[in-house]
């Protein structure tokens, strides 16, 4: 079982950036997966998780701003972010989740984590 992250990348603020997360060895309809971020010197955080019920859940800092949906054709999870801010430059990863009860973003119910991608947002 494997996810693997793409599409990280330097933007200016207020733009937008898709994130891929591609899994292997599973379908993305067996697995929650959720999205985290971790910035230098910051603890780890969940940024938002999407079912196998395809329902999304995200935190106050982000809902609006970031969408997640499934791309079941590519096996594939994307991570849409809008209207992004310096604050939201951190690396970013997408995960396999082994529960799914709310809030799903939650790390302690990762199972297999991607290796990251560097989102940095500045002008």
């Amino acid at each position: 079982v494997q996810v693997v992250e793409s599409g990280g990348g330097l933007v200016e603020p207020a733009s937008s950036l898709r994130l891929s997360c591609a899994a292997s060895g599973f379908t993305v309809d067996v697995f929650a997966i959720g999205w985290f971020r971790q910035a230098p010197g910051k603890e780890r955080e969940g940024i938002g998780c999407i079912k196998t019920t395809g329902a999304t859940l995200y935190p106050d800092s982000v809902k609006g701003r970031f969408t997640i949906s499934t791309d079941s054709a590519k096996n594939t999870i994307t991570l849409q972010m809008n209207s992004l801010r310096p604050q939201d430059s951190a690396v970013y990863y997408c995960a396999a989740l082994k529960r799914d009860a709310d809030p799903c973003y939650y790390d302690g119910y990762v199972a297999y984590w991607g290796q990251g991608t560097q989102v940095t947002v500045s002008s």
